[in-house]
């Protein structure tokens, strides 16, 4: 029988891709019970569009989603971000539970994607005290709205706030209800993931997911 050795390499070499695209699209979940109580997430940067004093801080919560720890933020900025270090998603899904704890001005909980820096990405939220869902873009340090839409968002309550992003296709959905589809391209290419908050919001995060698309 002949043999062809060139097949079988190439064949090797298919097999790897597609392992490495396999891992590629491999989801992974946070759940904060890893990082210290008190202080920031190990592994996160955190900060705020437009100044401010945002307070990201891991903290005991009787009724997290997962465990005993979640992310909070209880500090007071224009647009309080905190994002995952290492990852670069040009494409793929964020996820996280959410629940409003309180705030005068806002009670939002949102993620951000294709984050470049504190002044270039994407965030959609949810917001308990308009009982509404959004998506906007911001450039340059301005936020812009792309589209609103009502939906219920009860204080005090874990929500699930899901973002599907691929080219400029995107869909937000809330506690497994799609609320925004549309086409959208001010954003392109890869960037960070995370998490966002609006003012004084006083927001809880737990469970956080995200996945690259190949």
């Amino acid at each position: 029988m002949a043999r062809h050795p060139h097949r079988h390499a190439v064949l090797a070499m298919s097999l790897a891709a597609l392992m490495m695209c396999a891992a590629a699209a491999h989801a992974e979940t946070i759940t904060f019970d890893a990082s210290r109580a008190g202080g920031p997430p190990a592994g996160w940067t955190c900060g705020s569009t437009g100044g401010g004093t945002p307070k990201w801080t891991i903290a005991p919560d009787a009724e997290a989603a997962s465990g005993r720890y979640v992310l909070k933020q209880a500090g007071k900025a224009p647009f309080p971000w905190c994002v995952k270090q290492g990852t670069a998603l040009a494409d793929g899904i964020v996820e996280v539970k959410f629940k409003p704890l309180g705030g005068r001005e806002d009670q939002a909980g949102g993620v951000v994607w294709r984050w470049k820096d504190g002044d270039t990405y994407y965030v959609a939220r949810g917001n308990a005290l308009e009982n509404n869902v959004s998506l906007y873009y911001t450039e340059r340090g301005n936020r812009h709205t792309i589209k609103y839409v009502d939906a219920p968002v009860a204080p005090n309550a874990w929500h699930t706030l899901r973002v599907e992003f691929s080219d400029t296709r995107i869909r937000v959905s809330l506690d497994g209800k799609s609320y925004i589809e549309l086409s959208d391209s001010h954003i392109a290419g890869p960037g960070a993931v995370g998490v966002w908050t609006k003012a004084d919001s006083v927001t809880v995060f737990d469970d956080f997911t995200y996945e690259a698309k190949p």
